[in-house]
C-alpha cells in the first residue's frame, strides 16, 4: 500500500511518505494545520490501518468522533514522565505501522513550563515512531520555541514544513526531507484546492517570507555578549510603549549603532544617520551572522532603498521586497586566525612586501575550514533560502565608499543552491572561501597599494542576496538588469542630456551589463531620450544586439551563457514584446522561402522604453539618490514584470560615481586641413 499526505499534490512535492516519517509542520496559529490534518485523516482511515489522535492541547479538537480516528484523551499537567508513558503504551499496542496525529506540541512547553522538554519528549517519540515504521503528524507554533525545543525538533525529525498565510492564501515551504529530493522540493508552495505550485518569482517570495521577521534557530537574544546587549537594549526600549518615540529619536544610541553595524566613515555615516532609523538598524542586527560591520556594498544598497522610500512612498510600491542576509566583517578576522592567514595579512599592509606571502594565504583561505556554529547559522540561512538561487557577495568595508569603489577586484559567486541540504551547504562555503581568497588577489593588492590604503582597515563582509528574477523551465533569470549612471558620459547625440542620466540594459543576468563583454553588447539608453539610438539603421540594430543571455541553469547547478533564441524558446511566459522587436526583413524571408525555423526576434526593449515609465522611473531615482549623495551614482538593478505592463524594479547595489569633469573649454581651429585631420567621427563616443 502506497503512503500518503491524503494529498496528491502535497505527495508530489514531498515525493510521498516512507514509512517512519515524523511530519512536523512549523505554523502561526494551530488552524494552520487543519489544512493538512484533514486529508492526512482521511486517507488514514480509508486505508483501513489504524489512525490514533492524541488530544492534549488547548486548542480546538483536531478531530471529531465523527472522524473514524482513535481519539487519546492526555493531560500533560500529570507530568512528563506519566505523558510520555501513556504515549509510548498506546503506540506499542498498534504494532508496526500505522498513523498518528498530534496536537500543536506548543502547548507542552507552556504545561511543563520549559521548552528543553519538550525537546526531550520529542526525541524519545519520533525515533520510536521512526523505528515501527509509523507515519506521525505534528504540529508546531514557529519561532516561538528556543533552540532546546526547536533546534532539537527540526534535527530529529524526517519532514519539517514551514507554513504561512499571506493575503488569505496558504503557502508551504519544505525545510527538510531525509532521503528524496527534487530540483523544487525546498521551494515555496502556493497550497489551494490541492494543488500545489511552486513560487518562482522572486518578488513573491521575499514579500511573503518577509512578512514576519526571520528568526535563527538559535536565536539571537539567546547569545548574550557586548555585541547584542547593546542591540538588544535597542530593541527592549523600542518595545516598550512608554519609551518607544523617545528611543527612535534618540539620535546618540542610533550613531553608536550605526558606528556598530553600519560604518565608520564619516561621510557615510552622516547619511547613515539621516535615513536611517533605529528600526532599520535592528532590522539589519536580526539578519546578521556573525559580528561587524555589514560593509560598503550591503550599506550602499540598504542606504539607497531608504533614501527612496523617505522620498516618496510610490517607492514602496515599485520596488522589490529584499529579503538579503549579511556576514559580518569579524567573521573574515576570525577565519583568517583559524586558519593560519592572520601574519600573512600582516605582510601585506608593507609597500616592500605587500605580495609576499598572497598565493600561499589564497591557498589556506581556499582550503580552510569553518567552527561549528557558524556552519550551523550558514545552513538556517540557507534552510530560510530554500533552493532559491542566491548570491554571495563581496561588501568590504572600503568597497563602493567615496573615492574607492573597488569595481571587479573583488569576487561575487553565483550559487544555483540545487542538491541536497549539505550540498547546498558545501557550495555556500566555497563561494565565501572563494570571495575570502580574493582580498588576497594580485588584482584587489595592486589597486590598494596605487591608491596608498594598503594600511587601512580593509575587512570583508558579505552579502547574501536572493536572485531576483523568476524560473522559466530549468532557467532562472530576471527579465531584465542593468547598471544605471545618474550623470551619463556617452553623449552621442546633442539632444542627450548628460545630466539625465543614463542605462546599461541587458536580458537575464545583470552581468553581461556589469562584466562587459568583448563578444556582445548592451542596450545603452540615454534618459533624457530613451528611445534614440546610436544606431543610424535597423541593419546596424540588428548588428548591436544582445545576443548571449546570462542565466542560472538549475539542472546543471551553474551560471551558463545560452543564444537569445534558446532561452526564449523555453520561457513561453516571458513578455517578449516588452523587451524585444520583430525583424521583419527576417519575417519576410520566412514567408519567401517557407521556412519556420526563422527566429524573428531581436533584443531591443523597445516597448519598455517607449510605453511603460520605466525610463521615467529610473531617472527619477538615479536623481534622487544622486541629490541625497551630494555625488554622481552608480546602481544596479533588476526588473521583473508581474504582468504584460506592470513590473517591479529590484535596486541591488548603489555607490558614488567618480566622474572626471573638464572646466577648461578647448577653441578648435575654424578650418582643419585634411593634412592635418589624424581621425574623424560624427555621433560616435571615442
Amino acid at each position: 500500500m502506497a503512503l500518503t499526505t491524503g494529498s496528491a499534490a502535497l505527495d508530489n512535492v514531498l515525493r510521498g511518505l516512507i514509512p517512519g516519517d515524523n511530519v512536523v509542520w512549523q505554523m502561526d496559529a494551530a488552524a494552520d494545520y487543519l489544512p493538512f490534518v484533514e486529508p492526512y485523516s482521511r486517507a488514514a482511515v480509508a486505508s483501513g490501518q489504524r489512525l490514533l489522535y492524541f488530544r492534549f492541547a488547548k486548542h480546538p479538537p483536531l478531530l471529531g468522533p465523527e472522524s473514524g480516528a482513535e481519539i487519546r484523551e492526555l493531560h500533560p499537567e500529570e507530568g512528563f514522565e506519566q505523558f510520555i508513558a501513556n504515549i509510548h503504551q498506546a503506540i506499542e499496542s498498534g504494532g508496526r505501522g500505522g498513523f498518528y496525529l498530534f496536537d500543536c506540541l506548543s502547548d507542552l512547553a507552556t504545561d511543563w513550563e520549559s521548552d528543553r522538554m519538550l525537546g526531550n519528549f520529542f526525541r524519545l517519540t519520533c525515533p520510536y515512531l521512526y523505528e515501527v515504521e509509523a507515519i506521525a503528524y505534528f504540529g508546531v507554533l514557529k519561532n516561538h520555541h528556543s533552540l532546546h525545543a526547536a533546534g532539537t525538533i527540526a534535527e530529529t525529525t524526517q519532514i519539517l514544513i514551514d507554513v504561512y498565510r499571506h493575503q488569505g492564501k496558504v503557502y508551504i515551504h519544505p525545510i527538510k526531507v531525509q532521503q528524496r529530493h527534487s530540483p523544487t522540493m525546498y521551494m515555496l508552495h502556493e497550497f489551494e484546492n490541492d494543488a500545489c505550485r511552486p513560487v518562482t518569482e522572486s518578488a513573491i517570495i521575499a514579500e511573503i517570507l518577509t512578512a514576519q521577521p526571520w528568526v535563527s534557530s538559535e536565536p539571537v537574544k539567546a547569545r548574550v555578549g557586548v555585541w547584542n546587549r547593546a542591540f538588544l537594549h535597542a530593541e527592549r526600549l523600542l518595545e516598550d510603549k512608554h519609551t518607544a518615540a523617545a528611543a527612535d529619536r534618540n539620535r546618540d544610541l542610533l550613531r553608536r549603532l550605526l558606528r556598530m553595524i553600519v560604518t565608520r566613515d564619516e561621510r557615510v555615516l552622516e547619511l547613515a544617520a539621516k535615513y536611517f532609523t533605529l528600526t532599520d538598524v535592528l532590522n539589519i542586527w536580526r539578519r546578521s551572522i556573525g559580528t561587524g560591520l555589514i560593509g560598503g556594498k550591503s550599506v550602499g544598497m540598504l542606504l539607497a532603498r531608504a533614501i527612496l522610500n523617505k522620498s516618496s512612498p510610490r517607492w514602496a510600491e515599485l520596488l522589490e521586497v529584499h529579503d538579503s542576509f549579511y556576514i559580518g566583517s569579524d567573521v573574515f578576522y576570525t577565519y583568517l586566525v583559524q586558519n593560519g592567514c592572520w601574519w600573512m595579512r600582516q605582510k601585506q599592509k608593507d609597500p616592500a612586501t605587500f605580495l609576499e606571502g598572497a598565493e600561499e594565504a589564497r591557498r589556506r583561505i581556499l582550503t580552510g575550514t569553518f567552527p561549528d556554529d557558524l556552519r550551523r547559522h550558514f545552513s538556517d540561512m540557507l534552510d530560510y533560502f530554500g533552493q532559491y538561487p542566491i548570491i554571495v557577495r563581496s561588501s568590504s568595508l572600503l568597497e563602493d565608499a567615496f573615492g574607492n569603489s573597488f569595481a571587479g577586484k573583488y569576487e561575487s559567486v553565483f550559487c544555483p543552491n540545487q542538491g541536497s541540504r549539505d550540498k547546498r551547504l558545501e557550495d555556500f562555503m566555497s563561494a565565501v572561501r572563494t570571495i575570502y581568497a580574493s582580498t588576497m588577489s594580485e588584482r584587489a593588492l595592486r589597486y590598494r597599494a596605487q591608491r596608498g590604503i594598503l594600511g587601512r582597515d580593509e575587512q570583508m563582509s558579505l552579502l547574501a542576496q536572493r536572485v531576483s528574477g523568476a524560473l522559466h523551465g530549468q532557467l532562472y533569470y530576471p527579465h531584465a538588469a542593468g547598471v544605471g549612471l545618474s550623470f551619463n558620459p556617452y553623449v552621442w547625440n546633442q539632444e542627450i542630456d548628460p545630466q539625465s542620466g543614463m542605462l546599461r540594459l541587458v536580458f537575464g543576468l545583470g552581468t553581461r551589463a556589469v562584466d562587459r563583454a568583448d563578444d556582445d553588447y548592451t542596450r545603452v539608453v540615454a534618459l533624457n531620450a530613451p528611445t534614440r539610438r546610436p544606431e543610424a539603421s535597423f541593419d546596424e540594430v540588428r548588428r548591436y544586439t544582445q545576443r548571449q543571455v546570462d542565466t542560472l541553469d538549475l539542472a546543471a547547478n551553474r551560471l551558463i551563457s545560452s543564444d537569445f533564441v534558446d532561452v526564449a524558446n523555453v520561457s513561453p511566459d516571458v513578455p517578449l514584446d516588452m523587451v524585444a522587436s520583430r525583424d521583419q526583413d527576417l519575417e519576410r524571408l520566412g514567408a519567401e522561402t517557407g521556412r519556420s525555423d526563422l527566429f524573428p526576434w531581436i533584443l531591443t526593449f523597445d516597448k519598455l522604453l517607449s510605453q511603460t515609465p520605466f525610463p521615467v522611473d529610473m531617472r527619477e531615482m538615479l536623481k534622487t539618490l544622486e541629490k541625497s549623495y551630494g555625488s554622481p551614482v552608480d546602481v544596479e538593478f533588476t526588473l521583473n514584470f508581474s504582468s504584460r505592463r506592470d513590473y517591479k524594479i529590484n535596486l541591488l547595489q548603489c555607490r558614488p560615481l567618480q566622474v572626471a569633469r573638464e572646466d577648461v573649454e578647448v577653441a578648435l581651429p575654424a578650418q582643419l586641413l585634411d593634412a592635418n585631420t589624424v581621425m574623424t567621427a560624427r555621433g560616435a563616443v571615442i
